[in-house]
């Protein structure tokens, strides 16, 4: 065996049978559901006690967040919706009408997370409407974040059963 057959076997394609696809996977959904609106879990743990310095900064660090997402939203939503929705697309024909498993891959991830994308956004529309403070802020944050928990439970449910329904094919017709 060459160095490339070894670098190859490192860095296979073969995503549902790759442990880089599922570290990928645990990531991409470990920084999904910790980072709320750009938030991290551990301010909004520590503001759950309602003490007053860490009530500050989460209400600050939301203010600048909802802010920030929301200019983006304003400024380029459409357009990074409509690359999302072709990048989707891509994958989507190119995993599932054309079999190439990277792109199936990269599909059952990303549909998932665009998802939690859209809930993100959607609670920063909200609060730059009406703009919460205090227990009410950090209930409705936790209370998104539970959603975002369970998109990811049942993403990471469905990848993994296609995985292996996907590799028992493979073995079984190859």
């Amino acid at each position: 065996m060459d160095w490339r057959d070894a670098l190859l076997r490192v860095i296979e394609l073969n995503t549902f049978s790759s442990i880089w696809y599922w570290m990928s996977v645990a990531v991409a959904w470990g920084a999904a559901s910790n980072w709320l609106i750009g938030v991290p879990f551990d301010v909004l743990y520590r503001a759950r006690k309602c003490a007053a310095q860490e009530l500050a900064d989460l209400e600050a660090l939301v203010d600048i967040n909802v802010r920030r997402i929301t200019k983006i939203s304003d400024q380029a939503g459409v357009a990074l919706a409509a690359m999302l929705a072709f990048v989707l697309a891509m994958l989507g024909m190119a995993g599932f009408y054309y079999g190439i498993e990277l792109a199936q891959g990269l599909f059952v991830m990303g549909a998932p997370l665009s998802v939690v994308i859209a809930v993100n956004l959607r609670l920063a529309l909200q609060l730059r409407e009406t703009p919460l403070a205090g227990p009410a802020l950090v209930s409705r944050l936790i209370s998104v974040r539970f959603w975002t928990q369970v998109i990811a439970m049942v993403a990471i449910f469905f990848s993994a059963m296609y995985g292996m329904y996907f590799n028992i094919e493979a073995t079984l017709f190859f």
